[in-house]
């Protein structure tokens, strides 16, 4: 039986570690039948080296989404290697230390500035940079942290995935022409290189120990990587500007 995504070209940001999100979309992926690529900053051989733990090769490029240069050329190189792409995966996210830990009053504009263009405008970047190659329609997913609320010590992050979330959004609505869908998943905390880059990250992470309605495993990534992949396949064709939550349920609990 061939996988969900059999003959799916697919291009995956943000595989840091093998605790990633991303490494285990990219393992999903490759498993159901993709072929995968993979983009990094600021350091293309440390993904390189955690590559070699997917079940199958993946080429991996250097892609600073705030370079233009990198975006201006990134059709390019990504249709030499696949020819064309069928899915896009945006995981990418950053603030300055300044913008987290409690210091939210505190932060300068510049500190916000960085954390709005790498964590939001760059899902904006990255589909345009993409769209090339994306003639036949097509899947983006990014991953959010649920910004309806505001987290301890997430700060200037949560204001940054309010953003990606809206521009999730306008996204959808202005490529849905193009049979483009642009979703999101909202994933519970996983103690990836991200997370501990957040002062004080136990302490919202204590959040799902308490009021998740379903046991809430912060080792375990793949459940939203597999969250991200049904998303990329044909199972959701007309789901589009869509937050679907991986997160054990805690986005249901009043209390």
């Amino acid at each position: 039986m061939s996988g969900i995504l059999e003959g799916k070209r697919v291009l995956i940001t943000g595989v840091l570690m093998e605790s990633s999100i991303a490494f285990h979309t990219a393992k999903v992926a490759q498993e159901q039948g993709a072929e995968v690529i993979l983009t990094a900053f600021p350091r293309p051989t440390l993904t390189e080296r955690i590559a070699r733990k997917l079940p199958k090769p993946a080429k991996v490029i250097e892609l600073d989404v705030t370079n233009d240069e990198h975006l201006n050329r990134l059709a390019d190189v990504v249709g030499e290697e696949l020819g064309g792409l069928d899915g896009v995966v945006h995981s990418i996210g950053f603030a300055p230390q300044d913008a987290l830990g409690g210091n939210f009053l505190n932060t300068p504009f510049e500190s916000v500035a960085t954390a709005m263009h790498v964590s939001a405008f760059s899902l904006k970047s990255l589909t345009m940079a993409c769209l090339p190659l994306m003639q036949n329609g097509g899947s983006v997913v990014g991953l959010t942290f649920d910004a309806q609320y505001a987290w301890p010590q997430y700060d200037w992050m949560g204001p940054a995935k309010a953003a990606l979330e809206a521009t999730s959004r306008y996204l959808a609505r202005d490529l849905g022409k193009q049979n483009i869908r642009c979703n999101l998943i909202s994933a519970g905390p996983i103690g990836s290189m991200a997370a501990k880059s957040i002062p004080g990250f136990g302490e919202l992470a204590k959040v799902w120990d308490e009021r998740s309605p379903l046991q809430w495993d912060m080792s375990d990534p793949e459940p939203a990587g597999r969250g991200v992949v049904a998303l990329l396949s044909d199972f959701f064709p007309k789901t589009t500007g869509e937050i679907v939550h991986v997160d054990g349920g805690v986005h249901i609990m009043g209390a």
